[in-house]
């Protein structure tokens, strides 16, 4: 039996970053798409509840989906697919998701959906916005998920990729790394309209990032691929160990 490989992400069914990774993984498996059907951005691990999720097969195996990446995926494996995939991809994001940006992520939040249905999966961003450097992007994609399929994603977990931009330095290669940290500046706009109404916008300026070793911000900025592990259990182990000193009077 054929490996069955699932695709979607946040940017939308027509963006130029899937197209990308379908060319990317062409010949190592049956890649069935299902993504959404406009930009998803920032979505993050968003379910969409008490409203229709309509399905748009543009073409066998390829399916827009009115709803969030996590609806894609969802979808996908529960109603639309034959069988469970043997992997998923959610990418190529358009620009990084490093960091705590992760817990926003469409793009995460695909693999994450993956993850939680038992499919080894991985998230791929690259830092570079318009992904013009096409075949060092699918070369680098196509080894990342080659490796993947060979060793294996570690069990609960998802691997989260983010590419270098290849057009300001060759790429250098590959290392496992932990999430960054960064701070983002003027985050908000403010405006007041003619009645008087405030408003905001969030948007602002690129995030500030601590330069930390072993980080994936720190990979990236050296010009290294950075694949970290995500492990969707978020128990504080260690406070939990503290917390049982902790007296509560009912």
């Amino acid at each position: 039996m054929s490996r069955v490989i699932l695709l979607s992400n946040d940017d939308g069914y027509d963006a130029r970053g899937i197209k990308l990774l379908l060319e990317a993984l062409d010949g190592l498996g049956e890649l069935f798409v299902a993504a959404p059907d406009g930009e998803q951005s920032a979505s993050s691990h968003s379910l969409t509840l008490r409203r229709r999720i309509v399905t748009n097969e543009v073409k066998p195996g390829h399916f827009e989906i009115t709803g969030t990446p996590t609806d894609s995926v969802l979808l996908a494996v529960t109603a639309l697919m034959d069988r469970k995939p043997d992997l998923l991809v959610s990418g190529i994001n358009h620009g990084p998701n490093m960091g705590e940006d992760v817990t926003y992520s469409g793009t995460v939040a695909a693999a994450i959906e993956g993850t939680i249905l038992g499919i080894p999966s991985l998230a791929i961003s690259c830092v570079q916005r318009t992904l013009e450097n096409e075949e060092e992007i699918v070369s680098i994609v196509r080894t990342v998920v080659k490796s993947a399929i060979g060793l294996g994603v570690p069990d609960g977990s998802l691997l989260n990729v983010n590419v270098p931009n290849p057009a300001i330095a060759p790429i250098k290669g590959v290392r496992i790394t932990k999430l960054g940290t960064r701070h983002y500046e003027n985050l908000l706009t403010k405006d007041v309209d003619e009645s008087g109404k405030v408003a905001y916008t969030v948007g602002g300026e690129d995030p500030t990032w601590k330069d930390e070793p072993g980080t994936d911000i720190a990979a990236v900025r050296n010009g290294y691929v950075s694949i970290t592990p995500l492990h969707l259990d978020m128990t504080d182990y260690k406070a939990v160990v503290e917390m049982e000193q902790w007296r509560f009077q009912l």
